[in-house]
């Protein structure tokens, strides 16, 4: 049999099999390889009185972190008040999305705390880019959101205290997912997820996954991430040298197409730190 796994608690997998949800637990050899994530196709069988996953199918993708794969989109949570909007988090996330082969997403959250049309011209980069952007908050009607989340295996990513669990109450109230106050002395939320999961809701399956701040790149391969930017895509291929790093190489067609305001400065900014950081791994 062959289903996907929704939900993982421990060593239990929950499996989704024609519309019926069986629990099941890795066969023993298994566990001493790679292990099964939220997302994957698995074969599995039923054995005496349990059902024992056998082989896991191949991935189209894989997040590290969130572990899950096989996502068709990356729903970047991003809180505009407590904890407020940073853009150099968000351009993180979606480098960090971008380089997993995700489609990036970027979910506004609690937009009726802040005077948006202060935010109008940053929002605009990353529309100009090509970025779907949905905007969410309490007594919104979600349209954009579910028409965004229709047919799609969606991941929610973002900063503790965004509003993920939140946005997934509003969604589907019977979620009844354990939501927290943000934490004052951190400035930050706490983790409220306890496990992966993968939930039914506007018609296509969303995960919530414990929320973070900080994000690593040292064991992710960022020598390519210049072409994973929908910013820089239209002017690849055009610099001088073809290993160029849009660094301080002459004649970069990106560096021209920023000094020009083609090009949203916070993401080369970002761009450029992660490119310095990979001599600090040295990769």
């Amino acid at each position: 049999m062959q289903g996907r796994i929704i939900k993982i608690i421990s060593n239990q997998y929950t499996i989704e099999y024609d519309k019926q949800f069986v629990v099941a637990w890795p066969r023993g050899k298994m566990r001493k390889g790679q292990a099964p994530v939220v997302g994957d196709w698995v074969e599995f069988s039923a054995i005496d009185d349990r059902y024992v996953i056998e082989k896991i199918l191949p991935r189209s993708n894989r997040l590290l972190r969130p572990a899950i794969a096989n996502v068709d989109q990356a729903l970047i949570v991003t809180s505009m008040k407590d904890p407020d909007y940073a853009c150099h988090l968000l351009n993180r996330l979606i480098f960090l999305v971008s380089l997993s082969h995700v489609e990036p997403v970027i979910c506004i959250t609690k937009a009726d705390l802040v005077d948006m049309a202060k935010y109008q011209a940053e929002m605009a980069w990353y529309e100009k880019a090509g970025y779907t952007i949905v905007y969410t908050y309490p007594g919104s009607d979600d349209k954009d959101l579910k028409k965004v989340l229709k047919d799609k295996i969606s991941v929610l990513c973002g900063q503790s205290g965004a509003g993920k669990s939140s946005l997934l109450n509003r969604l589907d109230p019977s979620f009844s997912l354990q939501t927290q106050e943000i934490s004052k002395a951190l400035g930050r939320g706490k983790h409220t997820t306890r496990y992966c999961q993968l939930h039914q809701v506007a018609s296509g399956w969303v995960a919530d996954t414990p929320g973070f701040s900080s994000l690593d790149f040292s064991r992710i391969d960022t020598s390519h991430l210049d072409t994973q930017i929908k910013d820089f895509q239209p002017y690849l291929g055009h610099c001088r040298f073809s290993d160029c790093i849009h660094d301080n190489e002459p004649d970069c067609a990106i560096k021209e197409a920023l000094e020009k305001g083609l090009i949203n400065p916070s993401i080369y900014e970002d761009y450029i730190q992660i490119k310095r950081e990979e001599k600090q791994y040295g990769k």
